[in-house]
């Protein structure tokens, strides 16, 4: 089976819907592919852009093949406010892999996008930016391979230095 690597990079919202009324605003996003939770990841808490958050943060992943013949996978990126009585829900974008794919495929497999953040099924307040980086496609073994030797380096005492 073949894959691919898939670097994104949440790099800000703006304009978000304002959902603390008197404290600051700390916002994360959670990001999904398809429906494996194993996949889940999320930014660190922007502490500081409140409505206007600003992370910079790259996830990678390893996406088989399959997801992208397909307009059934799904990136989810979900923005939450961080609060001590548990976080508020403030949005989320959703776009289909493959059709980030199609998109980035002419340009060398990355690119930089601007999607409305939606709440519910029609309403939206505010703009996320995300860039993106699809890899070569390569084998599964490969792949795991490479992964493996790169973790026991990094965490190997005997590793490069």
């Amino acid at each position: 089976m073949e894959c691919r690597k898939f670097e994104l990079t949440i790099n800000s919202a703006n304009d978000l819907r304002e959902v603390r009324r008197l404290f600051k605003m700390k916002v994360y996003a959670k990001v999904l592919i398809g429906s494996n939770k194993n996949m889940e990841k999320r930014t660190p808490v922007d502490k500081h852009g409140q409505t206007n958050p600003a992370w910079n943060y790259t996830m990678k992943y390893s996406i088989s093949e399959p997801w992208l013949q397909h307009h059934g996978t799904m990136v989810v990126i979900k923005l939450y406010c961080k609060r001590k009585l548990g976080d508020r829900y403030i949005g989320e974008v959703h776009q289909s892999l493959k059709q980030l794919f199609d998109y980035a495929y002419p340009m060398g497999g990355s690119a930089v996008v601007h999607f409305p953040v939606q709440i519910g099924s029609a309403e939206s307040q505010g703009q996320l930016c995300f860039s993106y980086r699809f890899g070569d496609k390569v084998a599964i073994e490969k792949l795991m391979l490479a992964e493996s030797i790169a973790s026991f380096l990094l965490t190997s005492p005997h590793g490069a230095t």
